[in-house]
């Protein structure tokens, strides 16, 4: 397990308490943050990023306690627990949001061909679209902190490579069992799955399913280059992840530790795109040397175009994403 006394030099804690007096010198509240991801996945990097921002930011507050690897359950059950109160802290896959609360703004960020790259994201979690996207969580009882694109999407197949849109036709393809996933994958032409992320491996290997759509920090997190050696870059999505804190506990903290915490959010957007970004593109030739072939989609703009209606149908669910979709295409 890692804690905040892992990520900072006592000396440089030390001396950000004697230069910032007004700080509380009372006990550090122990906070539980947890996620699902490998310790070398970008999801990680998002919590310790947030960690070391809340220790600058007031030094001494906050223990935060980082359990990754599904070491508190799922992605799902993570942010279920968040919401009930019975952890403080998680970052958990944005997509899930919408069904966890009912609340539909964070589907934006999976919009099918919307967010163009990294740098575009950049410019859309600056803009006050983000804040107003978080803010609309507080009715069921959380506070949204933070979404950063923990990696872009791709294809991996398991029996052939799939290098043209028609390829795509009836594989039995992992998806989070959400309503937007369906969508997008039944009008690509697959045969959508619901599936636990945590059982992909094991329903690639069994030939369970054909494919997954993945980004390239999870093929190596979870070693699924062992059992899928065909991957096509398609960049379809990215995939969000959103820190949130549980509103009553977030409620209960002073002003001044609650701006430290929204602030450390931000900061943490930062930090992890940048590691993103350097880790999908190093990890490709990681991936290469595994035995792992990579190919283009011959026919994207085909792609594109069967899945386009579903972003102005997602626009109509919610004024929230017709914003977003909004400020995306003027960014």
């Amino acid at each position: 397990m890692i804690t905040r006394r892992n990520l900072m030099k006592a000396g440089l804690a030390g001396s950000a308490v004697l230069a910032m007096p007004w700080v509380a010198r009372a006990a550090a509240q122990s906070v539980r943050f947890a996620h699902a991801a490998n310790e070398i996945h970008p999801g990680h990097r998002m919590a310790t990023s947030f960690a070391e921002a809340l220790e600058e930011l007031v030094p001494g507050a906050f223990d935060v306690q980082i359990f990754p690897n599904r070491q508190l359950g799922t992605d799902k059950q993570n942010l279920e627990s968040v919401t009930a109160g019975t952890i403080e802290i998680s970052n958990s896959s944005g997509v899930l949001f919408p069904l966890v609360t009912g609340r539909p703004g964070l589907d934006a960020y999976q919009l099918p061909f919307l967010i163009r790259d990294y740098d575009h994201f950049a410019a859309i979690a600056a803009n006050e679209i983000a804040d107003k996207i978080h803010d609309d969580l507080q009715p069921a009882g959380l506070v949204g902190l933070a979404t950063a694109d923990i990696g872009q999407r791709h294809f991996l197949s398991v029996a052939a490579p799939v290098k043209t849109v028609a390829e795509f036709s009836g594989l039995k393809t992992r998806i989070v069992p959400v309503p937007l996933h369906k969508a997008i994958w039944e009008a690509v032409g697959t045969t959508p799955i619901g599936l636990p992320y945590g059982e992909v491996y094991g329903a690639l290997e069994t030939k369970t399913i054909d494919a997954v759509e993945i980004n390239v920090s999870s093929m190596l997190g979870e070693n699924l280059w062992e059992v899928g050696k065909n991957f096509t870059l398609t960049g379809h999505y990215p995939w969000h992840s959103t820190t949130a804190v549980n509103k009553a506990y977030f409620d209960g903290l002073s002003g001044e530790l609650q701006e430290a915490m929204r602030e450390a959010g931000r900061r943490s957007v930062a930090a992890t795109l940048e590691y993103t970004k350097e880790q999908d593109h190093t990890g490709r030739d990681e991936l290469r040397k595994k035995g792992v072939e990579i190919f283009e989609l011959e026919n994207l703009a085909e792609m594109q175009a069967k899945v386009a209606p579903i972003v102005d149908q997602w626009s109509e669910k919610s004024p929230l994403i017709g914003e977003f979709v909004k400020v995306a295409r003027s960014v």
